[in-house]
This record gives C-alpha cells, structure tokens and sequence, in this order.
C-alpha cells in the first residue's frame, strides 16, 4: 500500500535551517553596520538643524540656541519627509513595525530595496529635525529591508523570506539597544506569527551577531545602567508595582486612542498627506520652543528618569508635552519610532508616581511604569519585561517588572481590541490574531475522529453488488468504499460516482476493477495535522484509516471529520462543567451543596 508514513516528532524542521542559519548571520553583521550609519545619521541631522555644524555625535537638541526660529526646524523636516514619501516610497511613513508587518502579511516578505536606502534617511531627517521619536522602528524596517533583499537573491519559499526579513528586523533592534534577547521575542511576538526551530534559530543567531559586532562598533551595553534595586520590596511595594501597572495601562489607552485620534483627524484635511508631517512639525515645534526636552530621541532623558534625578517640572513637561508632540507627529505620517518615546513617556509616570509610593531607590518606578507602558502600547508584555532588563543589567527588578507589565497588559487587552501596532494594520484592512496555541489538529489523532460503522466490500465483490447498495439503503454521508481482501486489509478504493457512472453491461465484474488501486490513506495514530496535508497533496478529501501495526482498516475519514475536530476544541473551551464534588458532614448531601453552589 501507498502511504506516506511520516515519522510523529516534536518539531518540524529540516537541515534546511542550517543554510538559513548562515544567511541570517550575514543579515546579523549587515544590520549591526545600519544600525551603526542611522544613528550616525540621526547624529549627524540633529547638529546640522540645531547646531549648524558638521558632527555625526548623538547630542540632544534641547540645547540649542535658536529661541523661536526653533519652531521652524522641525516643519523643514516634515516638508522633506512628506516629498521623500511621496516621490520616493510612501512605504517610509509610519513608526516601522506595521510597514514590516504588511510585508509579511500581503507582499509575500518582499520589501523594495530602496526602502533600505529612504527609511533610515528619512528617519534621520525626521528624528534630527527634532521629530520626538527613536531610532529603533526604522532600523526594525532598514534591517528587514536589507534581509528580505538578500532572501530574494536566492530561491527561497515566502516562509523563509519571512524568516530573513525578521531575522533582519531582530538584528536592528539587537544591535540599536544592546537587547539581543528582546529583540527576538519583539519578532517572536510580533512579526513571525509563529514558534518554531524553523524560523526562531536564523533570528535569533541574527539577534546574537549583531549583539556581537556591536562591541567592536558601538559599545557594551546595557544602555541605560542603573544601581541594583533591592531583591524583594515587600507587600507595600508589591501592591505599588500593581498601582505602576494599573495607571501604566491607563497611559497606553490613552496615548493610543490620541495617535489614533489624531491620524483620523488629519485624514479630515483638506491637503495632500505630503502636508501632514510638516503640520505635525509645527506642533512638535511650538511644543520645542515650550519645552526642549521633548525633542529628538530623548536616550539621555530616559537615562536621567533612571537615574532618579529629574525634578520635577521636567517630569511633568515630559509626561504632557512629549505625550501631545509625539501623538500628532506619529499621527501625522511622519517616519520614527515609538519604543523611545513610549519608554520617556512610562518613566515620567514612574517619576511622578514616586512622590507618592514607597520609596524602593532611585528611578524604581520609572522603571516599573516603563516597561508596564510598553508592554499595555504593543500588546507584548515579556517583550518588554525582557527589554527593561537587557536595558540596565538589573535582574533584582523581574518580579516588579513582571506584575506591573501584566497588570497593564491585562487592562489593555480586556479594553483595547487591538494595540497600537496593530491598529494600522486592521485600519487597512488586515487582521492579525496575536495569540499563540498548539493547533487543536496538532494533538488529536485520526483515531479519535474517523468513522468506523462504514460499508466495505470483499474482494469477490462486483460493481453491481455497489449499484444495488447506492440505490437502496446506502449509508449517508459515505462517498467512499473500500474493497478489502480476506484479512481486512485495503485493496483498493471505489468512489460513489465511480460507481454510478459504470455501465449497466460491467455490473458483473469485479469491483476491483474500477477501484483505485494503492490508495492515499491515513494512519490510526497520526495527528490530524498530517491527514490534512495529505488531502491537499492528493486532492483526496476522504481517505480510509489504516491500523499501523496491522495494516487492517479502522475507518474511514473525511474534510468534514476535521471540522468535527475543530468544534471539539471548541467546545472544550466554551463548556464549563464542575467536576470535582464535595461531601460535606451534618446530613448535608452533594445535590444540596451542588445547588447552594450554584446559587
């Protein structure tokens, strides 16, 4: 008998890995270099606008001299990111993940490859124009770039695209914030829809090259150190980080819905969205000329949230000023990130929620409402658990920053149907599902679904003998009949209008004669995974089942079997059932305490 007897394993994975494994290391040393040119470039924009000077050092632009003439910086920049949109690729628009996302999702994990050269450009010259973003959603997008242009030299399926455009996007991330770690479970999370070897070991090498080289051209991390918090805080400050998550999670509604907000609100203009970054600019000007810390990347004022040693005023100008900038400004199309500003913004809540919670040492709160902030905006909570820690070296901190994530992941998810990534993405008219669980078709067997009271024909058995049983008491729903030999085992298989279909003259020869011979056929114990692939392979959407040790006939199963399956798993979750009953003494039986129980 045909069949394709697969073996059952754990993973799927060929060595096919191991030559995706070597181009993802590649794409890791390729990344690490871009990283290193945007922000050089971001460097170099910012001196140029602020400064007037020829220098590629990251400097803050809030201590330029400009007075009110500072107002206009930053609308030059939107007028230069609107015509590179336009003229060059309307795909640099937007903070990166999203634009990264619909590659995988309708582009087959193809990107243009001058997108490689216009988005870190235009990010440069966004972010350097006082744009209040960072630097990590165009280097996300710049590095997939540069994967998904070096996948498509080679003959590669759309998968494996994918596993390169993020493997791309990893090593970005990675070689940006010295976060090797979260930047594999930021992929993992929101770019591969998927956790398998197959595609998790390229990025994750990516992930870790780009780690690597950034020691030679960038520096050790962490990024932002901070002095070892206390291991354990206490009752009173473990119901704090439950306070930091909760009002964290409040912060990601709001700043989400405002985004949103804004971007319907410029859809509403009466003006080319080539305009819209330009408009943006003018109120991230006037918001520079107010307070000049809400400019640019802001790395040194997250560095000083943590430090503990902002004061207070600068907290709150954060908390508003940057809040409103940053919403209009990402509303408003222009290109940059949001992990920076999400970061600033969670820590000047932390700042201002230590005037008031147990003091735990410097910058705790801010570190807490940081990642809690990012983990309610993206919808990846131990992305940004992982994040904060990659970020200042400090493991005392994983039990805080683990309760106060969640929490605000748990109101966000509970009031947000879609985070602020992914709300892109639905307003054009895709739909992502962000939760990951075993494929019910993965764990049940093609035993626990196939039919077993089917109709089987002996060996001896004719085509008129089927005729007769069609049209008389044929059972329902079977449309496929096996003749068996006299050890049960299968033959061959006959279709019903195969059946039908012969001639009145043929109805006393044997039925193996119009029978397939060597048909497709399932296995007992193979998941129902395997059976499905098999009938797409083959087109076959019924196929007997075959005892593996025996080789005897066990049933029969069909594309309606499947869904079967899948209303099991349903079920499974949407029926709720007590099982376990309780005795209780004093003449008090199980009914009477089922019934109070109930009530």
């Amino acid at each position: 008998m045909k069949h394709r007897a697969a073996e059952l394993g754990d993973f799927t994975v060929s060595p096919r890995v191991i030559f995706l494994s070597g181009l993802a290391v590649i794409i890791g040393l390729i990344a690490a270099v871009v990283a290193l040119g945007l922000l050089r470039l971001i460097g170099l924009f910012t001196n140029l606008f602020f400064y007037g000077r020829w220098n590629a050092a990251l400097t803050s632009p809030a201590g330029n001299h400009l007075g009110l003439w500072v107002i206009l910086i930053p609308v030059i920049g939107g007028v230069i990111v609107g015509f590179m949109a336009r003229y060059g690729s309307d795909r640099i628009r937007g903070h990166g993940i999203p634009e990264a996302i619909e590659s995988i999702l309708i582009n087959g994990s193809r990107v243009e490859p001058k997108l490689a050269i216009l988005k870190p450009l235009s990010a440069a010259i966004a972010i350097g124009s006082g744009g209040p973003f960072g630097a990590e959603g165009p280097i996300i997008v710049t590095g997939g770039a540069f994967g998904s242009t070096l996948a498509q030299l080679f003959r590669l399926s759309s998968a494996e695209r994918k596993t390169l455009l993020v493997a791309g996007a990893a090593a970005g991330m990675s070689a940006t914030f010295a976060a090797p770690v979260s930047a594999v479970l930021l992929a993992v999370e929101l770019l591969l829809f998927e956790w398998k070897p197959r595609s998790l070991i390229p990025v994750a090498l990516a992930s870790a090259t780009a780690a690597a080289t950034r020691r030679y051209i960038l520096g050790l991390g962490p990024l932002f150190p901070v002095h070892q918090h206390p291991l354990f805080i206490g009752p009173a400050g473990m119901l704090g980080c439950a306070l930091c998550g909760l009002m964290a999670g409040i912060l990601a509604l709001l700043v989400t819905a405002a985004v949103y907000g804004v971007e319907d609100g410029f859809r509403k203009l009466p003006v080319h969205w080539m305009w819209w970054p330009a408009i943006g600019g003018l109120v991230v000007g006037i918001g520079g000329y107010i307070f000049p810390q809400a400019l640019g990347v802001g790395y040194d004022t997250i560095g000083s949230l943590l430090a503990g040693n902002v004061p207070r005023n600068i907290i709150i100008g954060i908390l508003v000023v940057k809040s409103i900038i940053w919403s209009v400004s990402l509303g408003s199309g222009t290109s940059g990130g949001i992990l920076a500003p999400i970061l600033m913004i969670g820590g000047a809540l932390g700042g201002v929620e230590a005037m008031f919670l147990p003091a735990e040492g410097a910058g705790f709160w801010a570190l807490v409402s940081m990642a809690a902030t990012l983990g309610g905006c993206t919808g990846a909570p131990f992305t940004a658990i992982i994040f904060a820690l990659e970020l200042t070296h400090d493991v005392n901190m994983m039990l805080p920053l683990m309760i106060g994530t969640m929490i605000a992941y748990l109101l966000t998810v509970l009031v947000l149907k879609r985070s602020i990534l992914t709300e892109k993405i639905a307003r054009r008219g895709f739909h992502l599902s962000r939760e990951y669980s075993v494929d019910p078709l993965e764990v049940i067997f093609a035993r626990d679904v196939m039919r077993t009271n089917v109709v089987a024909f002996p060996e001896a058995s004719t085509i008129g003998d089927l005729r007769r049983l069609l049209n008389g008491d044929a059972p329902r729903g079977q449309y496929l009949y096996p003749v068996l030999d006299g050890d049960r085992r299968v033959l061959g298989v006959v279709t019903r209008k195969e059946a039908l279909s012969a001639s009145e003259e043929s109805a006393m020869q044997p039925l193996l004669s119009i029978s397939r011979r060597e048909p497709i056929a399932a296995w007992t114990d193979e998941p129902l995974r395997a059976v499905v692939y098999r009938m797409v392979e083959s087109g076959f959407t019924r196929m007997p089942v075959l005892d593996r040790q025996t080789g005897r006939l066990a049933g029969m199963i069909s594309l309606q079997d499947m869904l079967g399956a899948r209303t099991r798993s349903l079920s499974e979750e949407a029926k709720r059932e007590r099982v376990l009953r309780l005795r209780f003494p004093f003449g008090r039986t199980e009914s009477e305490v089922v019934t109070d129980t109930v009530r």
